[in-house]
């Protein structure tokens, strides 16, 4: 049975529920804070429902106690009619699960509660594996729908052998995704060794990847070990695989292929043990599509595909993301930091995150660096976060929910996208500075008769 709090006054509202809910939710009624605060500490609930219009008289301290609530991490669903809704729908960028009208739907409120019940359990789950497999320093964090199919990729091919491409926009993690897999495999216990393949000279690359011995080439002084054999039985993780020179390419794929490599001035044959995870953040289809990648060589490493998304695509992760990061680095500096003001949140929230997870880390860097007393305030972010955010609100328009209106300009960039490149997805997505799967998602989210369908057919006329 799954234990809800009901944090109001409203005796008659816990009837209701525990009565129309069945045998499933164990309804609790708990008009007072303190005791809320107990309950999260024991973590002796599951779910709490925050009833906007009824828990104190003064509104403005409804709200501080939501949001302390919020905070707290604890999975929460925000009650409101529709006089607060607006109150509500910030609740829920501050980091609440959800909303429900009050009186409920009692339909919606039971699907609204289990899924936020999954979440928080899945939520735990993952990180107790996470504290579990890697360092506190090198974990993926995040619960949205995004990072949770994320984690299921990650643990079907932890336990094989086989090659895995991770592909996506700069920042994104995907060292991370390549780490996680190593950890949570047989290999754990063996070396990881990451490359930089764009970092390494065109004329060093060869030497670096397989080796040499004494006098393979001038400058040479002693034979050394590449990263293939210091990767033993362990992974070998190429970054920015698609810098490399058609000529490298043909040596890697001969590796692949035959399984062994040999050091520079040697003939003798290494045998290849290390699992081979690469990565990249350039469309190696479009490379391929244009002579500049061996599609040969595309097939070998692309036997298992993992694409790491994009921070935009799961904006609710953010919260739990700068969190971390805030914890982290407020450590690093010995500054007693310890939480953003709410605004900050949203402000974050609302920021398009071109340089995705990578750039949040930088600026919650710099917020903690330049932060005063315990709170990251929103005059610590840097002044374009704050500019986006604002021009983002003059063009809010009020009727209808944040989340569909959202939705609908997304979907409306799209199709405009999509129109003005002929078609092209590929073209949309590159001028829209988005992923293909996130634009394709926009699309195929869409409603019945596809709106994006709806809005291109507007355009048009």
């Amino acid at each position: 049975m799954v234990s809800v709090v009901l944090f109001s006054h409203d005796a008659t509202l816990q009837s209701l529920l525990s009565s129309a809910l069945g045998n499933e939710f164990d309804f609790i009624l708990e008009p007072n804070e303190d005791e809320i605060d107990r309950l999260l500490s024991a973590e002796s609930c599951s779910v709490i429902i925050l009833d906007l219009n009824s828990s104190l008289d003064n509104l403005r301290e409804r709200l501080d106690v939501a949001r302390r609530i919020i905070r707290s991490k604890a999975a929460s669903i925000v009650m409101a009619d529709d006089g607060l809704r607006t109150a509500a729908t910030e609740l829920v960028r501050q980091g609440a699960y959800g909303y429900c009208r009050r009186p409920p739907s009692i339909r919606d409120l039971r699907t609204m509660l289990r899924r936020a019940h999954e979440s928080s359990s899945l939520k735990e789950r993952l990180d107790a594996q996470q504290r579990e497999a890697t360092g506190d320093r090198n974990r993926m964090v995040g619960s949205s729908w995004q990072m949770r199919q994320l984690y299921e990729l990650v643990d079907s091919v932890a336990d094989n052998g086989a090659s895995v491409l991770v592909t996506g926009e700069s920042g994104t993690g995907k060292e991370l995704v390549a780490r996680a897999i190593h950890s949570r495999g047989a290999r754990a216990n063996r070396p990881f060794v990451a490359v930089a393949c764009g970092a390494i000279p065109e004329t060093l690359i060869e030497a670096e990847l397989f080796g040499h011995e004494k006098g393979a080439f001038t400058g040479t002084v002693g034979s050394r070990e590449g990263y293939f054999e210091q990767a033993a039985d362990g992974t070998l993780f190429l970054d920015e695989i698609g810098e490399l020179s058609p000529y490298t390419q043909v040596k890697l794929l001969r590796v692949l292929q035959q399984r062994e490599f040999s050091r520079l001035g040697s003939n003798r044959l290494i045998p290849l043990r290390a699992r081979l995870i690469f990565a990249t953040h350039r469309d190696l289809d479009e490379l391929v599509a244009e002579g500049k990648f061996r599609q040969d060589l595309y097939y070998r490493i692309n036997v298992m595909h993992i694409e790491t998304p994009a921070l935009q695509e799961h904006a609710e992760d953010i919260p739990q993301i700068a969190s971390y990061f805030l914890r982290h680095y407020a450590d690093m500096y010995q500054k007693p930091v310890s939480e953003f003001e709410p605004e900050t949140l949203a402000m974050l929230q609302g920021y398009s995150w071109p340089g995705n997870v990578r750039e949040l880390e930088n600026v919650i860097q710099r917020a903690i660096i330049v932060a005063r007393g315990r709170t990251i305030r929103v005059e610590d972010l840097p002044m374009h976060i704050r500019e986006e955010a604002v021009s983002n609100i003059e063009d809010f328009l009020p009727d209808g929910s944040f989340e569909r209106q959202l939705r609908d300009y997304k979907i409306r960039l799209a199709a405009t996208a999509i129109r003005e490149n002929n078609g092209s997805k590929t073209l949309a997505a590159r001028k829209l500075r988005i992923s293909r799967s996130y634009l394709h998602r926009l699309i195929r989210n869409a409603e019945p008769e596809p709106l994006y369908e709806r809005h291109a057919r507007a355009v048009g006329e």
